[in-house]
């Protein structure tokens, strides 16, 4: 039986966090590469401390993109908001160490006469979708990831000067009949630009932003409050921490209600299944519970490198299943092509549309007009019904 009455916590790090600067031009460089090439392949890996950005990894793709990588990863930094003495998007130093794809990779993954493409690399990627909330995420990682989201937006149209790039948030939400009921304890750690703010000033600007985005009754007067708990949170970003690409994992996926792969997203291209097959799993897990088939899905996929077909589909419903998971897994199988072609071209993924991922997490946004977050579609639904 299913435990129906506890307590879960997931974090969520805001677009100014050493790693997701990282991220972000890490994705902001394969976005360019895709936007001249769609076949373009990218690997690229992004290190960050101070004033000091390292760039590095495969490509293939136009030379007019490798020529502008520099421009790309200072445009980022700026629109984060760094204009710091240890980490200012104009003055600080960057090497680029981009080069050629490994012919030897692009042999297995590239297809040839009388052979499919393959998979970019071996792995297992796994996908999820809960009832919990509208958009179908873990309440927990999707209200962490609200609260940020909403304190960049106020911090960059000027409403709150005082607020800086880098910051973490954390909620744990207790659970009642196997429901989200309230928010238990909130923890916010934010970098301000003015030293004599305390603790106290800090909770006084945050607090009505993170009451704006929580559903309505789930702060309480027994809520835990922690807002910046260690005092002044004035130096920040990679000047107070160094960054480096992949490093959020679970901030980027679920919060730890669900299985990761460990494979991570930002900075590859979608011949990598480590990010298009996962996001493939989120849009079946997605599918399956809009479709009324579980409450709850958990999808695992699995590939070798250099072979196009998963070695394996996998299916949990957590005993909320309308249907045996060995339907759904054969409605999967039946209702999509998981072939890496198969992925990219069902959900229009040779585009330029991941650096808006790059924070504020991959799963449990809206879809966007141009083809962002299009495993976010609940398009799938009549189609897993029919083949149940």
């Amino acid at each position: 039986m299913p435990r129906l009455n506890y307590s879960f916590t997931s974090e969520s790090v805001s677009e100014g966090h050493p790693d997701k600067v990282c991220d972000r031009v890490s994705d902001a460089v394969l976005d360019a590469f895709l936007a001249e090439d769609p076949e373009a392949r990218v690997a690229c890996e992004t290190f960050a401390t101070t004033n000091r950005v390292v760039i590095g990894g495969e490509v293939r793709g136009p030379q007019a993109v490798m020529n502008a990588v520099e421009a790309i990863a200072r445009d980022c930094v700026k629109d984060i908001g760094y204009e710091q003495d240890g980490f200012h998007w104009e003055t600080l130093a960057l090497d680029n160490y981009l080069h050629e794809q490994s012919a030897h990779i692009a042999q297995g993954v590239d297809a040839a006469e009388g052979k499919e493409e393959g998979a970019g690399d071996q792995g297992i990627m796994f996908g999820y979708a809960v009832n919990e909330t509208d958009v179908l995420m873990p309440a927990p990682i999707q209200y962490s990831h609200a609260i940020l989201h909403r304190l960049a937006e106020v911090r960059k149209n000027g409403t709150e000067p005082a607020l800086g790039p880098d910051a973490k948030s954390q909620l744990t939400i207790r659970y009642q009949d196997g429901k989200p009921v309230e928010a238990a304890s909130i923890v916010l750690s934010t970098q301000h630009l003015d030293e004599s703010l305390s603790s106290a000033d800090v909770r006084a600007i945050v607090e009505p932003y993170i009451r704006e985005v929580m559903p309505e009754g789930w702060i309480t007067d027994a809520t835990d409050w922690h807002v910046n708990p260690t005092g002044k949170f004035v130096i920040g970003g990679p000047d107070g921490d160094a960054g480096l690409t992949g490093r959020k994992i679970i901030v980027d996926t679920y919060g730890g209600a669900s299985p990761h792969g460990g494979g991570a997203f930002s900075g590859k291209d979608p011949t990598k299944v480590d990010r298009s097959a996962a996001y493939a799993a989120r849009y079946l897990a997605k599918n399956v519970v809009a479709a009324g088939l579980a409450e709850r899905c958990c999808i695992q996929l699995s590939y070798a490198i250099g072979v196009a077909r998963p070695l394996s589909i996998y299916a949990d419903t957590y005993g909320t299943g309308k249907v045996h998971e060995s339907e759904i897994e054969k409605a999967i199988e039946a209702s999509m092509d998981l072939t890496p072609r198969g992925i990219r071209q069902h959900l229009g993924m040779n585009r330029p549309i991941y650096q808006r991922t790059a924070a504020y997490g991959h799963f449990g946004r809206a879809p966007d007009a141009d083809g962002g977050f299009s495993w976010e579609k609940t398009d799938l639904v009549e189609t897993l019904k029919k083949a149940v």
